[in-house]
């Protein structure tokens, strides 16, 4: 029998702007979405990979998106001291091909955010609004969110006010404010004059 041989696992850390967060970017697809795990009890229920983590002392939470991983860390633990170990704990789990969400688990995040009510806090006149800028979000914003490690996603609309939910890195993450209210902020109010103002949750 023909033995297949894989590509190696490559795997770097990337920095995030939240100095809490770290990215662990690789060269395989571990999953085509976004995965938030703020808590352990999610992760035992959908997430082999994110369990594993969360039983390291320094691990706080985990966020899966495509290709990369972002870990964020407790306070009282030093990159220097838990980067490396991390590095390897989640290339060997990679390699060693071990599940890194159940199936099933797209589809009871979609049920949830509608349980939520999440895609429909507009009104029906501003639904066309509403479009666009989720479509603007999901161009220019999303991308380089992404990049961070991180993820936003389109919560609300009412009264001028845009509500967004940042994931991954971007939650508690002290520049976030920043990009939220210089970047997006303001590109929207260029771009859909009703806009007036866009805060964020976190998610």
């Amino acid at each position: 029998m023909e033995s297949i041989t894989k590509n190696p696992v490559m795997l770097y850390t990337e920095q995030t702007p939240n100095p809490e967060s770290l990215k662990y970017v690789t060269n395989r697809m571990l999953y085509r979405g976004t995965a938030d795990f703020r808590t352990p009890d999610l992760a035992t229920e959908w997430s082999p990979m994110a369990t594993a983590l969360f039983e390291l002392p320094c691990v706080k939470g985990v966020y899966i998106c495509n290709n990369f991983v972002t870990i964020s860390k407790e306070m009282n633990y030093a990159w220097e001291d838990i980067m490396l170990p991390l590095k390897e704990f989640i290339k060997s789990y990679i390699e060693e091909d071990k599940e890194i969400l159940k199936a099933g688990f797209e589809a009871a995040m979609e049920k949830l955010e509608e349980e939520r009510g999440v895609s429909y806090e507009y009104s029906e006149e501003d639904a066309e609004l509403v479009k666009k800028i989720k479509e603007l979000i999901n161009i220019y914003v999303k991308p380089a969110v992404e990049m961070d490690g991180g993820n936003i996603e389109f919560k609300a609309f009412k009264a001028g006010v845009v509500t967004v939910v940042l994931q991954g890195s971007c939650s508690g993450c002290p520049s976030s404010t920043v990009t939220l209210k210089s970047g997006i902020e303001g590109m929207l109010k260029r771009m859909v004059p009703q806009v007036q103002e866009v805060v964020a949750e976190m998610g």
